[in-house]
């Protein structure tokens, strides 16, 4: 698969998310505007993604002219709660006063980076998941969507699965749909399918009577935000994940590269939570699944403690609050 965010040498082009899995389709987006809009509605999306997003919003920025900072400010609000996307936009802004093409090189360095970081991560998290489970071969469970489609090339928690389906240790995957917007059912199945990794989709409130019947090993998430404490920001479910998972005693482990670690919040009490449109939550594709002015309460993440969570594995190896 081509890298889900990339540059082609005068505009930005990503693999539309939006659109899987009915149609694969290939954006460019050639302003910081375009990017800001594909941000928004989710075209691009997952924390290392946003990160590379970010870098190259400067890149634009800093090809077209005008007030670049400014501009790089309003990518780096596009969305509130990953820290990747302004770790991204401040690493090529501090090549700013090398000219634009400093700025591109930083930027393309990102994307080499995120692929082989990840890559790593992913590898060190494998084979926590195997010291902290017996059966073998391996019943995971995912949430969301933290695959290739998340960062730039390979995936960080669904990266795990990449190395542990080609050593034969993975049974299937139990992917949670990830309510409304469905990242789960349409992009990490998505990847299973392409990779020939078996895998059940099942409804997020499915998730503990799974565990409950014995039907999963090892839940593998992402992250969004990591606070120097260990509490981790994904997306919204997490949390309940987490729960139901100590409940069962079941490792829960958490697969980021270290540009996730926000080292200046003490804890997740201080992430901002993006809250989202409510006609994601008041519709479903074309349909009204609600009174029309039904209320709503639509964050997109939740935060999950620290003490919840059984490994977070970075590019370095457990991170250690």
């Amino acid at each position: 698969m081509r890298r889900t965010i990339d540059w082609d040498g005068d505009s930005v082009t990503i693999i539309d998310q939006t659109a899987l899995p009915a149609e694969y389709r290939i954006l460019r987006l050639a302003s910081v505007d375009d990017l800001i809009d594909a941000i928004r509605r989710l075209a691009v999306r997952g924390a290392p993604a946003l990160g590379a997003a970010g870098a190259l919003g400067v890149v634009l920025a800093a090809r077209h002219g005008g007030d670049v900072r400014s501009a790089a400010e309003r990518v780096a609000n596009a969305r509130p709660t990953a820290v990747n996307l302004s770790w991204g936009v401040t690493r090529a802004l501090s090549k700013l006063d090398e000219g634009a093409e400093a700025v591109l090189a930083e930027a393309l360095s990102i994307l080499d980076e995120d692929e082989r970081l990840n890559h790593k991560a992913s590898g060190h998290a494998a084979e926590i998941v195997l010291s902290l489970t017996d059966r073998r071969p391996l019943r995971l469970l995912s949430h969301c969507n933290a695959g290739h489609l998340a960062t730039v090339a390979w995936g960080s928690a669904l990266g795990v699965v990449w190395h542990l389906h080609r050593r034969g240790l993975v049974d299937s995957v139990l992917v949670d749909e990830t309510r409304p917007l469905m990242q789960g059912s349409r992009l990490t199945a998505w990847e299973l399918a392409q990779a020939g990794v078996p895998y059940r989709v099942q409804p997020d409130s499915a998730a503990a009577a799974a565990m409950a019947r014995g039907l999963v090993d090892c839940v593998l998430v992402g992250a969004d935000r990591i606070a120097a404490n260990g509490d981790v920001a994904n997306k919204i479910g997490t949390y309940g994940l987490a729960i139901a998972a100590r409940h069962h005693n079941v490792p829960l482990v958490v697969v980021a590269p270290s540009s996730t670690i926000d080292s200046t919040l003490p804890s997740g009490a201080g992430i901002a939570i993006e809250e989202r449109a409510p006609d994601e939550l008041r519709t479903y594709g074309a349909t009204t699944i609600t009174p029309s002015d039904a209320d709503v309460f639509n964050p997109a993440f939740d935060v999950t403690p620290a003490d919840l969570i059984s490994a977070v594995v970075t590019e370095h190896g457990q991170f250690h609050p």
